[in-house]
């Protein structure tokens, strides 16, 4: 990819070694460094390094915002967007979702984290769209990667660190120590004081929860008819309504709502009447369906997984899901524990499998449950999906798993047409 940029001695900027001639210049980051020898052999005006550049893409301009942690990442960064706009400033968010910016889709779904030149781009288009805030997710494969280099933010957020990623980072050891140097600095922090996991620096450091003191604190709260609470603030009491569902959304509106006040000079009765204007996110939590009742949820951590189904302990449950294939293989029991224990009846199907055999995956699955009585296995999504629905009764609730608001299934090389809500409404006549 080639950006251009104006009023340089050379035409575009390139990561891309292959992409290099006599008009482009080579950006040099920790990632592509290998290649150097590569960029000079195409005869790159010039090489440079991500740093020297950080200010021509206005990144002195703008506040970033970057949100890190196993689950939670884009339902808070959403959530401070939101507030944000409501607020009235002008905002951009970058994740997983894609690229927003005041309020429009810019872009569609990519990497959690883009390359670092993708993301200097994502901030030059905020800047000249005058927005004041740039809200972006941070991943673990980006951290290790040092995909954010060079990028100053003005606050950094933690939601929590449970189980995920072990595929590439090899130990849960690995993973936690990835995820917490995100916070070694002594730049201003937003930390989850409930994460026992958290290790970080104190300097600058604010923190949220709900169980232990701390900077700001949920002092009561209410899940009935979406949820609200009460936050405290040193002597500031506000109480906050919103339409999220289930306890670790809490945790979610906590972060982003400590996370607004740090940022603005709003106050902090100002930030939460903006709150319920907050719908959630697509995928995350949503009802397709009230009679019968369908969720669809992005979760595929045994965390995520167990977060949510206890957001739904009060119901019958019928839960839907599989795992993705080439990644993680130490989480797929624990999965199916926890599907097994939580749900009434269970359908493991296929999820993203990849280049894996899903009988295989469906399989590490089965292995963490003991009593396999009302469990399932259909490999085919579709009829999986179908199954259980047929199966529901009365009050029963069914629970899709897993992909959320993807719109594909990756199957070996290919990326299919597949989108949970739209197999539910086909199936339903809705």
């Amino acid at each position: 990819m080639k950006i251009e940029l104006p009023n340089q001695a050379y035409k575009y900027v390139t990561e891309n070694s292959l992409e290099c001639d006599s008009d482009t210049a080579f950006v040099l980051t920790t990632q592509n460094k290998k290649y150097l020898e590569n960029a000079k052999e195409n005869a790159a005006h010039s090489i440079i390094n991500i740093e020297d550049i950080s200010s021509l893409f206005g990144v002195d301009k703008i506040k970033i915002v970057g949100i890190t942690g196993t689950n939670g990442k884009t339902t808070t960064a959403s959530a401070i967007y939101s507030f944000l706009l409501d607020l009235g400033y002008k905002v951009a968010m970058q994740g997983t979702r894609g690229l927003f910016m005041n309020d429009k889709v810019c872009e569609g779904k990519t990497l959690t984290t883009p390359s670092v030149l993708n993301t200097y781009k994502h901030i030059y288009q905020a800047v000249v769209a005058g927005c004041e805030y740039f809200i972006m997710e941070v991943s673990s494969h980006a951290i290790a990667q040092r995909r954010i280099e060079g990028l100053k933010f003005e606050l950094k957020v933690l939601t929590n660190i449970t189980q995920d990623h072990l595929d590439y980072h090899k130990t849960i050891e690995e993973y936690i120590a990835v995820k917490n140097s995100f916070f070694q600095d002594e730049g201003k922090k937003l930390i989850n004081k409930d994460e026992v996991k958290a290790a970080f620096n104190f300097k600058n450091a604010y923190t949220y929860g709900i169980e232990k003191p701390s900077t700001y604190r949920l002092m009561a709260y209410s899940l009935n008819d979406g949820s609200s609470g009460i936050i405290q603030h040193f002597q500031e009491i506000v109480p906050f309504t919103a339409s999220l569902h289930g306890f670790f959304n809490l945790y979610n509106l906590m972060a982003a709502i400590a996370a607004t006040d740090l940022i603005t000079d709003k106050s902090l009765e100002e930030i939460a009447e903006v709150v319920d204007n907050f719908a959630g996110v697509s995928g995350r939590m949503e009802q397709v369906c009230a009679l019968p009742n369908v969720i669809v949820d992005f979760a595929h951590t045994p965390d995520g997984m167990q977060q949510v189904l206890n957001a739904l302990k009060e119901k019958d449950l019928i839960v839907v899901f599989g795992a993705g294939g080439d990644r993680d293989k130490l989480k797929r029991p624990i999965m199916g524990r926890i599907a097994a224990s939580l749900a009434k009846k269970v359908f493991i199907t296929s999820d993203n499998p990849r280049s894996e055999d899903p009988q295989t995956i469906a399989q590490e699955i089965l292995d963490g449950i003991v009593d396999k009585t009302n469990v399932r296995v259909e490999l085919n999504r579709k009829k999986a999906i179908e199954m259980a629905l047929d199966s529901q009764e009365d009050e029963e609730v069914v629970v899709i798993l897993g992909k959320g608001d993807e719109a594909y299934q990756l199957i070996y090389e290919h990326k299919l047409p597949f989108d949970d809500r739209e197999i539910v409404r086909e199936l339903l006549n809705i």
